[in-house]
């Protein structure tokens, strides 16, 4: 796992091709019998209403969602009205491996980002506890990830990830923003009709 310190901040974590082809394949697998449970729906910005340039579904006990009434996690899919499927053991067993010490994750957010979607600068900050990181997993095509400071305005550095990846932000850089600048076209097979699907891990209630 090589450590990277982006900004003065430490806690941020690469793992190149933690997930081998294979691995790639039957994880998808897996996503796509998630979503055939929990269709991906199209959240929208709180107030304005404007939709996100991706489509989401989750997994897990608590799932995030995004609509005219702000952010939150609720257990129910918020068009199907049912609960959120399991997250799968593969991921459960990156958590145990990338962060042992922390409580189990309870949401896993599925993002599908079409070659022209993006993601702006962001915290990850609607749980009520930050000790446990954020674990990601790229799937699909490649897309440039940009990772600054605590603050907004702060320097920011950019690099690429690639299918199978895996990015933990945990300690100093849990609450580091963060986005997706662009998704590369035609950088990887796994999707049919190309595309990135990107799981997040995160713990959202502090342990008992």
């Amino acid at each position: 796992m090589q450590k990277i310190k982006i900004g003065g901040l430490a806690g941020l974590s690469y793992l190149s091709g933690y997930f081998d082809r294979d691995g790639q394949e039957a994880l998808l697998e897996q996503i796509r019998t998630i979503v055939s449970e929990a269709p991906l729906f199209q959240p929208v910005m709180p107030k304005t209403g404007k939709p996100f340039s991706v489509k989401m579904s989750n997994c897990g006990p608590l799932g995030w969602v995004s609509d005219i009434n702000g952010y939150r996690y609720q257990p129910t899919h918020p068009e199907t009205g049912k609960p959120w499927p399991e997250i799968p053991d593969t991921l459960l067993d990156l958590w145990c491996e990338v962060a042992p010490d922390a409580p189990k994750p309870e949401a896993c957010l599925i993002n599908f980002y079409e070659t022209g979607a993006r993601m702006g600068l962001h915290q990850d900050r609607d749980e009520q506890m930050f000790e446990a990181p954020v674990v990601s997993v790229s799937l699909g095509d490649s897309a440039t990830f940009r990772v600054g400071g605590l603050k907004r305005k702060d320097p920011t550095s950019s690099f690429r990830l690639l299918s199978g990846d895996v990015v933990v932000l945990g300690g100093e850089a849990r609450l580091a923003f963060h986005g997706i600048d662009r998704i590369l076209k035609d950088t990887s097979t796994l999707l049919k009709n190309g595309g990135r699907i990107n799981l997040t891990l995160r713990r959202v209630t502090p342990a008992d």
